[in-house]
């Protein structure tokens, strides 16, 4: 294994950038390995040359991982490079790509700016941290909205996550725990909207009943067109 660059946030490894993500929640370090992206997630105050380390003993099952993430994709239309569009809560942002030390992406100037290596798959690399920047950015705008909303709907929430979901949009507990799909925020802005308050409506009604959907359409009353839109669109929303 070759030297890794360090910064304070990422370890450039060969064929791969891995994310450090320090929290007091944890004693012992994690690494995962989601949507083709590493993550090492570490108590706050693990040094870099320990984490450094870890990636360094895991580099062998960390390849095989991305490595059958990239066979089990479907075939994309996009290519990666620059000048192609993602959307981003109803608008088209266009991507550039750079070379030179790992940047994270970068939304400037109305443009989407990666640095990535030269010795990496490029395609591969550019569409794992745009996914970084999404669901950053999924959870920072989720978090806002569900902050908004929960006055208007009357709910209390708990714990809320940005995952990665197959087929759903959303989930909730009866404790006030919240689940979201990152890729929704490639969707327009107000179907985000609907999808935290549907969300929030299943705190006080656990099923589709028609009071459920009363509460909806009373915080929503458009909430059919985005119901609509969604169910149309959906498939596009990717990466």
């Amino acid at each position: 294994m070759n030297p890794a660059k360090k910064n304070a946030e990422f370890i450039e490894s060969k064929g791969y950038v891995a994310e450090v993500v320090r929290t007091r929640r944890k004693k012992s370090a994690t690494i995962k390995v989601e949507d083709g992206a590493v993550s090492v997630v570490v108590p706050k105050e693990l040094t870099l040359e320990k984490i450094y380390l870890l990636v360094e003993a895991k580099h062998l099952w960390i390849v095989e991982k991305l490595a059958i993430h990239a066979d089990a994709q479907p075939a994309r239309e996009k290519e990666y490079v620059s000048g192609e569009a993602f959307p981003y809560l109803g608008r088209n942002y266009r991507l550039k790509v750079q070379q030179g030390d790992y940047t994270p992406v970068k939304l400037n100037q109305g443009r989407l700016v990666v640095t990535i290596p030269e010795d990496i798959n490029k395609p591969h690399f550019t569409r794992n941290a745009l996914v970084r920047w999404y669901k950053r950015n999924a959870e920072r705008k989720i978090r806002e909205k569900v902050k908004r909303y929960e006055k208007i709907v009357g709910v209390d929430t708990g714990v809320i996550r940005i995952k990665s979901f197959k087929s759903r949009w959303g989930s909730c507990t009866p404790y006030g725990d919240l689940e979201f799909n990152w890729l929704i925020v490639l969707a327009p802005n107000r179907i985000v909207d609907y999808v935290v308050v549907h969300e929030l409506c299943h705190l006080k009604h656990h099923d589709h009943s028609p009071q459920f959907w009363k509460e909806v359409e009373r915080v929503m009353p458009d909430f059919k067109e985005c119901k609509d839109w969604l169910k149309a669109n959906s498939q596009g929303l990717v990466v």
